[in-house]
């Protein structure tokens, strides 16, 4: 079952998020409380929505995605932060419900994007998507100012 998620939820999805941490190689980097969980995602104005996979009462995926606006194209879209599944529970098209499910609100609300980033070398998630009909965005290079660099920067102006 696809459900947004509920505050009862918060626990196992911050697990989930430390799951997706080690995965990708970067499990220090994954510095999330539960109270920030609980706060951004569960709040009477939210930064973030998610979606969970429920499987016999167990929360075994979750999709969390907040708004982006283009403003070449005038309209708000999907960014998709984190989409993970737990191992145990791959292979049977609970990332694709996810995605669908997004896709589903995309349309809804006349949004004309829905986004994400992937690390290159995780070769199984791109050919996923690019069966999917994604495109990467060759060209484009992301950049981030954070840390120190972001309290810098924030000083100087």
């Amino acid at each position: 079952m696809i459900r947004y998620a509920r505050k009862e939820d918060s626990p196992r999805i911050l697990a989930l998020i430390k799951d997706l941490a080690e995965y990708e190689k970067a499990p220090l980097e994954a510095k999330a409380t539960l109270q920030q969980i609980e706060e951004s995602l569960f709040s009477p104005n939210p930064h973030a929505y998610c979606h969970v996979v429920e499987v016999d009462r167990i929360v075994v995926g979750i999709s969390i995605w907040f708004l982006n606006y283009s403003t070449w194209l005038g309209k708000p879209g999907i960014y998709l932060e984190d989409l993970y599944i737990d191992p145990a529970y791959r292979g049977k098209g609970y990332g694709l419900m996810l995605l669908k499910e997004l896709a589903k609100i995309c349309v809804e609300r006349n949004f004309e994007r829905l986004q994400w980033w992937v690390l290159d070398w995780n070769e199984p998630a791109i050919e996923f998507y690019k069966s999917l009909g994604a495109v990467p965005m060759d060209g484009w290079t992301v950049f981030r100012v954070s840390g120190d660099a972001l309290e810098k920067l924030a000083a100087n102006s």
